[in-house]
């Protein structure tokens, strides 16, 4: 007899008539996948007969790494499906950004998004209210983000206004935005006058600084979401002394929707049960540390079994902390982790900086780029280095932008690749 593997999902959602056998609301998730997806059937054969665990572990994860390598058409049974339905707008597509293993191309029937988005919002007590009525919204994020309707050319404002939510960034890369930029989106926001700001954490940290210099103040914020990449408590209290509104954490992907949300930094993310089965992996051995692989729910076009995201989560008493990404984290030599949380508590309460990026030059040098209006604090390399342990030495550079990389996303833990 197999054992259930752990999930992040609430136990009532999960709960089986039998050990052995996959709970109903799983069981009947996957079988719809296959319906609906050709690419698993030729993966893994499944039987008719009830599923039971050991079935399920041997169902083949799915990676990026194959989602890119087959491309999208490997979900249809006809290419031109995927065409007909984009041409009547029964089907939209979205590329990621290429963080990993390069940009991947994600199809989704209309509507999706949105649904999953409400049932993110309903999962969390403070986003409740804003689920099921109209309300005003700004998003400041990358151009393309997400599965939203980002804009890719200029358009004038109130055109940018779409259902209550105005995009407010025309270009990518927020640190060479030209004053007269800054000058446009913050009169913008005060025009909206958004009950919920939405934004990449290092892009909502510049507004911060955007709006403090011109001493500007957006009362009617009820609530920040940090979306789009990580955030580190350096932004959270930025982005705070501008927009005082609690901050909620909402993580995901462009291929997986919405995963998980929770308080930022309170530790308490949950699941979002609607949007996904969450399976928790061990990790390297460590202990309430895992790899995350999901199952969507309630998706038609590129539905997601198994899927290894290439996140990592740590499992606390309060809830669930996302890490990040595999790529974004380093290891010490005896194997325990080093997050951005744990350089985030090395970095002092009142050092005000917008933005920082550690990145790895050899086995035991590292660099501390930052972004503030003065020098970082005497005794900060010290305290980042022993953090990093192992004989690492910090050297610490202020700097006035610091660029993303190619995909377009920020980083703020940069190890060399093993």
């Amino acid at each position: 007899m197999s054992a259930a593997p752990v999930f992040a999902n609430s136990p009532e959602l999960l709960a089986s008539e039998a050990p052995a056998r996959l709970p109903a609301p799983l069981e009947q998730e996957i079988r719809r996948i296959y319906e609906r997806s050709p690419l698993y059937g030729k993966r893994f054969p499944l039987h008719r007969e009830p599923l039971h665990w050991a079935c399920y572990r041997e169902i083949p994860a799915l990676s990026k790494k194959e989602i890119v390598t087959h491309g999208h058409e490997a979900f249809f049974e006809d290419y031109q499906v995927i065409q007909k339905g984009l041409d009547e707008k029964r089907y939209e597509y979205e590329s990621t950004s290429g963080t990993t293993q390069g940009p991947m191309t994600v199809i989704m029937e209309d509507g999706w998004w949105n649904a999953q988005l409400a049932r993110a919002y309903r999962a969390h007590p403070l986003l409740a209210p804003y689920a099921d009525r109209p309300y005003r919204k700004c998003i400041l994020a990358p151009v393309g983000c997400s599965s939203n309707l980002c804009p890719y050319e200029d358009h004038p404002f109130p055109h940018r206004y779409f259902d209550g939510t105005v995009y407010l960034n025309l270009t990518s890369d927020p640190f060479v935005f030209p004053e007269t930029e800054w000058d446009r989106i913050v009169t913008e926001l005060q025009a909206v006058k958004p009950e919920v700001l939405e934004g990449e954490p290092i892009y909502l940290s510049l507004l911060a600084r955007a709006a403090k210099r011109r001493g500007v103040s957006v009362p009617s914020i009820r609530a920040v979401i940090l979306t789009y990449g990580k955030a580190s408590l350096v932004h959270s209290r930025r982005i705070a002394e501008a927009f005082p509104a609690p901050q909620v954490d909402l993580y995901g992907s462009t291929e997986a929707g919405y995963i998980f949300v929770g308080e930022a930094f309170k530790d308490d993310s949950r699941v979002i049960d609607g949007n996904a089965f969450v399976e928790l992996a061990p990790y390297r051995g460590l202990d309430d540390v895992f790899q995350l692989y999901v199952t969507t729910r309630d998706r038609e076009a590129m539905p997601l079994l198994r899927y290894h995201t290439g996140d990592v989560v740590r499992r606390l008493p309060t809830g669930y902390r996302v890490l990040g990404r595999e790529g974004g984290l380093h290891f010490r030599a005896d194997g325990s982790i080093v997050s951005p949380t744990e350089i985030d508590a090395a970095i002092p309460a009142d050092f005000a900086c917008w933005h920082y990026s550690l990145s790895q030059a050899s086995d035991t040098r590292w660099n501390f780029d930052y972004v503030a209006e003065e020098s970082a604090p005497a005794g900060l390399e010290e305290a980042i280095a022993a953090v990093l342990g192992d004989g690492a030495r910090v050297a610490a550079f202020r700097k006035r932008l610091i660029a993303p990389a190619a995909s377009g996303k920020f980083a703020l833990l940069k190890p060399l690749a093993k």
